[in-house]
C-alpha cells in the first residue's frame, strides 16, 4: 500500500479521526500497512476487542482516545466485513485505520 492509496481511502471517510490521519499522512507522518502478506480479518473480531476496551474505560472513568467511540460504532456497523489494518504515526498522535478488504475505503479510524 502506498501513501497515496492510504490517503485516498481516508478521504472517503466522514469521520473526524480519518480526516486528521489523512492530513498528518499528507504532511509526512509515518505509516505502516500492518496486513502485508496476511489475509484480511473479520471486522467483528476487532469490534469485540475495542468495544470491550471502550466499555471498561467508561466504567472506570478513563478518558477514551479521541475517535474511539465513533470507530467502535463504525466497526459494529461493518458487521462481518473483512478488514486490513494500517497505522499513521505523527509526533503528536497515532491513528489505527481499518481498511476495506480491497483497500479502497476506510471502515473506521481511531
Amino acid at each position: 500500500m502506498t501513501r497515496e492509496q492510504l490517503a485516498a481511502a481516508l478521504t472517503l471517510s466522514d469521520c473526524d479521526a480519518a480526516q486528521e490521519a489523512r492530513a498528518r499522512l499528507l504532511a509526512g507522518a509515518d505509516f505502516t500497512w500492518l496486513s502485508d502478506g496476511h489475509r484480511a480479518q473479520s471486522v467483528h473480531r476487532y469490534w469485540d476487542v475495542w468495544s470491550w476496551r471502550l466499555e471498561v474505560m467508561l466504567d472506570t472513568g478513563v478518558m477514551p482516545r479521541p475517535g474511539l467511540a465513533e470507530a467502535v460504532a463504525h466497526l459494529r456497523a461493518a458487521g462481518e466485513a473483512e478488514t486490513h489494518l494500517a497505522t499513521v504515526s505523527a509526533p503528536d498522535r497515532r491513528f489505527t485505520v481499518f481498511l476495506s478488504a480491497d483497500l479502497t475505503s476506510c471502515i473506521a479510524c481511531m
